[in-house]
């Protein structure tokens, strides 16, 4: 690829800020509650979940916390019924936008993000109006300084999409079925994964000047700060 996902770079720092002060914990917890509910508590039976139980031991969540959640899904536990809610739309200078949201109450979730999308000069669109522009993907990122030609070799017998390599480390794009087995791999080359998930990734992107960049930068940032909404995706890249 000719460019990089600078809004993936900022989801991870702003996701280490939040760890701090607890936000990205309550993220996580909604999303290992509704992972428990959908598929149980058990996480070898249960690949979502053990992603996610990941997830929460990298963000040094205790246990406690994971514990209560799961049960909280399996019903062992009272607590609130969440939806799995997705939402299209077109962001500051026309960047397409997509947002996977947990709520339980999609009316106020609706109409906080159409608020958020008119106020910033976008819009929230009908279903499939961008949903065409991504793919799910599985994607790697792993930090540091990776040579990538002992990489890919290492991986020759998975079908890998993407790589991308920058100052903060690379990016793998594999098929999502071969995610568990393509991280395992490098884990066994001693090589710490940052993350390994299911993400949407767009297939056209579009590139802007830093000054357009910065405002849809913010655009970005304020939706993934509400509550409801767990991840944002977005087709906008850097070149630079």
């Amino acid at each position: 690829m000719s460019g990089h996902s600078k809004w993936a770079t900022i989801k991870r720092k702003k996701a280490a800020i939040d760890s701090k002060r607890g936000k990205e914990f309550t993220k996580i917890i909604k999303e290992i509650t509704v992972a428990a509910k959908q598929g149980g508590g058990d996480p070898s039976a249960n690949p979502r979940l053990r992603t996610l139980l990941d997830k929460a031991k990298e963000s040094n969540m205790p246990l406690e916390n994971v514990n209560r959640a799961i049960k909280r899904g399996t019903g062992e536990l009272p607590g609130i019924n969440y939806e799995e809610q997705t939402y299209e739309g077109y962001g500051p200078h026309g960047i397409a936008v997509m947002v996977e949201a947990l709520t339980d109450n999609k009316n106020r979730t609706v109409a906080e993000l159409r608020r958020l999308f008119s106020s910033n000069g976008g819009n929230l669109a009908e279903a499939g109006a961008v949903g065409w522009m991504f793919k799910q993907m599985g994607v790697v990122r792993i930090p540091g300084n990776i040579n990538e030609d002992t990489l890919l070799e290492a991986l020759l017998d998975f079908d890998i999409r993407d790589l991308t390599v920058d100052a903060d480390g690379c990016t793998l794009t594999v098929d999502p079925r071969a995610l568990e087995k393509v991280k395992q791999k490098i884990q066994e080359l001693g090589l710490k994964p940052e993350t390994a998930q299911a993400e949407l990734v767009a297939q056209n992107t579009i590139d802007l000047t830093d000054q357009q960049a910065e405002k849809a930068y913010d655009f970005l940032s304020e939706l993934d700060e509400y509550d409801d909404v767990q991840n944002v995706y977005t087709n906008l890249i850097s070149s630079s």
